[in-house]
């Protein structure tokens, strides 16, 4: 008897693994299908807080139609991606022609830069005497950001249009449904799960939509804000001109998206863009290359400083309700799985993962000791 409820036992087992299988080869087919899915979820993060604001505008004691303002909410979504694009890539675009076709002639030298490639000489006898460092570093600049290779990427893109059309407009058709219906993400995962979890995992997913939701909207203010402090410093201390200032704010933001990384390499792009561009065209303050560049360095890391003592604690400490701590052992583990993709998506991960500790695991030892107020947390669904 006990040797059949044992095989009975591992019949089950093998089931439940046979099954799990049979569900990860299905997603690893329909992989696109599943991004598609993914992405429009994110998308309707944004776009629910959007309705329930426009639910808020009554007419006649009435507010318009949920599918309605489910279009509303998408248009409004794909205007601010279009204006921000159409706005800011045609500046950046633009730096980056400039920086790649000036040459090392252009520059101003000055006693500094000649005392320094003396110095650099001396150091190293095997160099030519006529080694020049700016010259290097504008070639390492143009390798860069060589508007050849921009214009290939374009032509790659364009290439690609009919899959991205595609794509846009699944995510698009798909974003609609979820922001006329936010708990229509919550239905599709509990039809997939047994009756008797089917409460917890609807508060799970109620959760975790509401702070990834706050997560990834505070994450658009504080993009917003690292351009604001960067254009401003750049354009009225350094007086790189506001067209210049507003596209390398723009580049410094948007790699401030990626933890940790992406705020240095910004700084460093930052400043050497700067100074090609104050030696190139003439821009900027009349100082020293070495002032100006320490100038262009001071303002962006005061931005920086701004975003970690002021943005970052609102975002992720209040949003996903997490410790600095926390958060960067996991941007570290993240990182070191994933790259840079793993920093992109480590912090949504985790709030996933976190919400689903505290929903299922609760009366463990180490979810009790590892995450703090879980009592608070564990409150009930948000929706």
């Amino acid at each position: 008897m006990e040797n059949e409820r044992n095989v009975d036992r591992l019949a089950g087992w093998l089931i439940k693994l046979g099954a799990f299988a049979a569900i990860a080869l299905l997603c690893w087919y329909f992989r696109s299908v599943l991004v598609y899915v993914i992405v429009a979820f994110v998308v309707s993060l944004v776009g629910q807080p959007l309705m329930r604001l426009l639910r808020k505008i009554r007419i006649r004691g009435r507010s318009a139609p949920d599918g309605l303002l489910a279009v509303v909410s998408i248009v409004l979504i794909l205007l601010s991606v279009s204006l921000f694009v159409t706005q800011f890539v045609p500046i950046v675009a633009g730096i980056v022609r400039d920086a790649s076709v000036m040459n090392s002639q252009d520059l101003p030298y000055n006693n500094l830069i000649n005392q320094l490639n003396a110095w650099i000489i001396s150091v190293f006898p095997g160099l030519d005497g006529d080694f020049d460092i700016v010259a290097v570093m504008l070639a390492k600049i143009r390798e860069v950001l060589n508007f050849s290779n921009v214009s290939s990427v374009i032509g790659s893109v364009a290439s690609a249009a009919a899959g991205i059309a595609v794509g846009l407009f699944s995510v698009v058709f798909i974003s609609f449904f979820f922001i006329k219906d936010e708990r229509l993400f919550g239905k599709i995962i509990c039809a997939l799960v047994p009756d008797k979890i089917e409460g917890s995992v609807a508060s799970t997913i109620s959760d975790i939509t509401h702070l990834l939701s706050r997560y990834f909207i505070g994450l658009i203010i504080e993009v917003i804000g690292v351009i604001l402090v960067d254009f401003l410093g750049l354009w009225l201390i350094a007086r790189i001109g506001a067209e210049y200032a507003i596209g390398i704010a723009f580049i410094a933001g948007m790699l401030n998206v990626i933890p940790y990384v992406g705020p240095l390499l910004g700084e460093v792009i930052g400043v050497l863009l700067g100074i090609v561009l104050k030696y190139g065209i003439g821009v900027g303050l009349d100082v020293p290359i070495w002032a100006f560049a320490l100038i262009v360095l001071a303002i962006m890391l005061t931005a920086q400083l701004i975003d970690n003592f002021i943005y970052q604690p609102l975002i992720y400490s209040t949003s996903i309700k997490a410790t600095p701590l926390e958060i960067f052992i996991v941007l570290l583990i993240a990182g070191r799985i994933g790259g840079t993709v793993g920093l992109l998506v480590g912090i949504p991960a985790y709030t996933v993962v976190r919400v689903i500790a505290i929903r299922f695991f609760s009366g463990h030892k180490a979810v009790r000791r590892l995450i703090p107020d879980i009592d608070q947390e564990n409150t009930g669904s948000i929706i």
